[in-house]
């Protein structure tokens, strides 16, 4: 049947289909959802729907009861401690690669021009000095001291050597386990540097617990690399994921990720990544250094395969070696910096020494012969004295650290962390209001603390506490000042968020002793304390007799009771009895009845004639008396307060004659 109002010119409008109508379900009906609803339920809650509508005046009214909304469920109270499902380390190591790789997402590439920029803004250099029995390496950023390394050469640091060790012990509950590698104190593998890869192709077993006592047992033979070395009481810290460090990259084996450099431009991380693609092994990761920027492909291959032969050696002599067994030592310090620290961001390399500069010369050679021009042979008397670096090093030492615009930062490190204040202390200002003042002060702080992180070697817990600033913008102007400043950094490190007192709190990993525990020891009375404990109390500001220094007559007797002519046991100068011998002693063979006969008693008072005269017809005194006799022809001291009485000047109302 076709519409005939309906033309062929006529305009037709189509709406949408209305969507289906969901009416929300009362709060005391929540109970029944997922169940399965009857026909006469539905037609109760129509019904209940209508007469709501229409019928409300014959309902009976709501009691409070059903009014009131359904109370939630509060949530159970914990009190006892509760236990994470498999392994607490790896589950800490999870959450910190989760947050890491959060921060790496948001962080954006470097490219070419800011990669030169940053270069070309700092001038670098790096002094080696070998002298007095041992070396020291510095490195400056226009002229200012920013890292220092030092070692004997009888000492050798353990951080990179592999061993071949056994398992003393495995403590499950502190998943950790006790390895012996053979210098004398045992060192400690955790569970989260355990290669679990590797546990499970030994055990045989595809879904074995992560736990460490699946993965080792008292006795067996494991191979494992130093990450630190022994620091007090602590032993040394080990890990079985081994890596093979180069001087372009560093060499993983059994590992399936490859990572570059960051702090490399966008274009040179995609050649590297070209090279690396073929001349990996499959089973194999590497980690590519700043170092490799600029390296050819020769470079890159030769280095691959000189570890990839190292590596094969190690394999081959844990065979038939019988642990504990050093299997690979990492070279001097001295190399070992110039192979880890010396690129192509360094002008030059200043050396101080023969063996040193025939050392470098050797490797640079061997490795990168490019950089050997910028060698610079030291003949003078002492290097670190020209470049002022020993006098760095010494205020390095210091807590107090003062800014160059009047500002100072004091560097306090305790047993759980290391705690910097901002100060402003001279510092007031040119112009401006105090928001300005103090930012600018805590931006100049800022970069004198990462320069001090990196020259003391700080690790652990940072907390920076800055002058409060009350702008949004401030903070985070001084928080990104921070940030870069540490980007310059090599040491592993992590910026966490502003806590709600506004302090800055970080993390920089420790490894080795840091600049005040090379150059100093604990003190011996006190243990590194810093202050000296008594058994009895401390009263500061003393008088010099023992007592308090009070004012007013009469006041402060007691504490001289007792004490005759400066002898006593109150007088903080109180004469032992061993001075006392001695002075009579002396008295003895001075005090003559002759000479006391003949000498002058002008002025003498009263007393002290009588006292001469009393000492004269005593015959032949003994040694023990004769002291007595001396100090009791002194006249007896005042009491405090008892001296010459004060003139009170009384002034009296004029009076005007009359006459």
């Amino acid at each position: 049947m076709v519409d005939e109002s309906v033309s062929p010119t006529s305009l037709l409008f189509l709406a949408p289909p209305a969507p289906a109508f969901t009416p929300s379900l009362p709060d005391e009906l929540d109970e029944l959802e997922g169940e399965p609803e009857s026909g006469a339920a539905r037609s109760r809650r129509r019904r209940r729907g209508r007469g709501g509508a229409g019928e409300g005046e014959g309902n009976a009214p709501q009691t409070p009861q059903q009014s009131q909304p359904r109370q939630r469920r509060e949530p159970e109270l914990i009190t006892e401690p509760q236990k994470v499902k498999g392994s607490t380390r790896l589950e800490a190591k999870k959450q910190r690669r989760r947050e890491g790789r959060n921060e790496g997402r948001r962080r954006t590439v470097v490219t070419e021009s800011e990669f030169l920029a940053r270069r070309e803004a700092v001038d670098r250099a790096m002094v080696v000095r070998s002298k007095y029995d041992r070396i020291q390496v510095a490195v400056l950023e226009d002229d200012v001291l920013v890292e220092h390394y030092v070692a004997k050469s009888s000492e050798a640091s353990l951080i990179g050597n592999i061993y071949l060790g056994r398992v003393q012990n495995v403590l499950p509950s502190m998943e950790a386990a006790f390895v012996d590698i053979g210098r004398g104190r045992n060192a400690v593998l955790y569970a989260g540097e355990v290669d679990w890869d590797a546990a499970q192709a030994k055990s045989g077993e595809k879904n074995m617990p992560k736990r460490i006592e699946h993965a080792l047992k008292p006795g067996d033979r494991v191979l494992v690399q130093v990450t630190k070395d022994p620091v007090g009481h602590k032993g040394a810290r080990l890990t079985s994921q081994i890596s093979l460090p180069g001087r372009y990259l560093v060499y993983v084996p059994n590992g399936s990720m490859s990572g570059i450099s960051r702090k490399l431009p966008d274009t040179e991380r995609a050649r590297l990544k070209r090279i690396l693609k073929d001349a990996l092994p499959d089973s194999a990761g590497v980690i590519v250094r700043t170092a490799a920027e600029g390296a050819t492909e020769e470079q890159l291959t030769l280095d691959v395969q000189r570890l990839t032969t190292e590596w094969a050696t190690i394999q081959r002599t844990i065979e038939t070696a019988n642990a504990p067994l050093l299997l690979h030592s990492e070279p001097d310090l001295l190399v070992k910096i110039v192979r880890d620290v010396f690129n192509e961001d360094f002008q030059r390399l200043i050396i101080e020494g023969d063996d040193a500069l025939d050392t470098i010369n050797a490797y640079l050679g061997a490795v990168a012969p490019d950089l050997q021009e910028r060698i610079v042979r030291y003949d003078g008397d002492d290097a670190f004295a020209e470049y002022r670096i020993s006098e760095q090093i010494d205020k390095a030492l210091e807590r107090k650290v003062f800014l160059p615009s009047g500002g100072s930062l004091v560097i306090d490190r305790t047993e759980a962390m290391t705690v910097i204040d901002v100060n402003t202390g001279k510092f007031v200002g040119q112009g401006g209001n105090l928001e300005e003042t103090v930012t600018k002060n805590n931006l100049e702080a800022a970069e004198e603390i990462v320069r001090q992180l990196r020259l003391r070697d700080s690790g652990g817990i940072i907390v920076i506490d800055f002058i409060d600033m009350v702008l949004e913008s401030n903070r985070d102007l001084v928080l990104r000042r921070l940030v870069e400043c540490l980007s310059r950094d090599r040491t592993k490190h992590q910026v966490a968020e502003v806590t709600s007192l506004g302090l800055v709190q970080m993390t920089r990993k420790k490894i080795g002793l840091g600049l005040l525990e090379t150059f100093s020891e604990p003190c011996e009375v006190c243990a590194g304390r810093g202050v000296i404990v008594h058994h009895d109390p401390v009263v500061k500001h003393r008088a010099a007799d023992g007592g308090t220094r009070k004012r007013g007559g009469g006041r402060g007797t007691a504490a001289t009771s007792g004490v005759k002519n400066g002898i006593g046991s109150a007088g903080t100068h109180a004469i032992t009895e061993d001075v006392r011998n001695a002075l009579s002693m002396i008295a003895k063979s001075t005090i003559h009845p002759d000479d006391v006969e003949a000498a002058p008693v002008n002025g003498a008072a009263e007393g002290e004639a009588e006292a001469i005269a009393a000492s004269q017809d005593a015959a032949a005194p003994e040694s023990g008396n004769a002291l007595d006799a001396v100090l009791d022809a002194l006249p007896e001291p005042k009491a405090p307060g008892a001296g010459r009485p004060r003139r009170r000047r009384v002034t009296k109302p004029a009076t005007t004659s009359e006459n």
